[in-house]
């Protein structure tokens, strides 16, 4: 016989948990987005510049 055990997490803890992804992941998303942008490295500048043109994305 199998014996199976399940934890139960509160509905707050998995709340605030969704919540802490989502804004850990806009923070990494305006840090990438910053410091690409203002890159004094040309390359890294220019391919984000050229992937925001092949997205369709207006930057200028």
């Amino acid at each position: 016989m199998q014996q199976t055990q399940t934890a139960h997490l509160p509905a707050i803890a998995a709340d605030s948990s969704a919540v802490m992804q989502a804004v850990l992941a806009m923070a990494l998303g305006l840090f990438i987005v910053g410091v690409v942008g203002f890159s004094h490295i040309s390359a890294v500048h220019n391919a984000a510049h050229d992937v925001r043109h092949a997205n369709a994305f207006p930057c200028h």
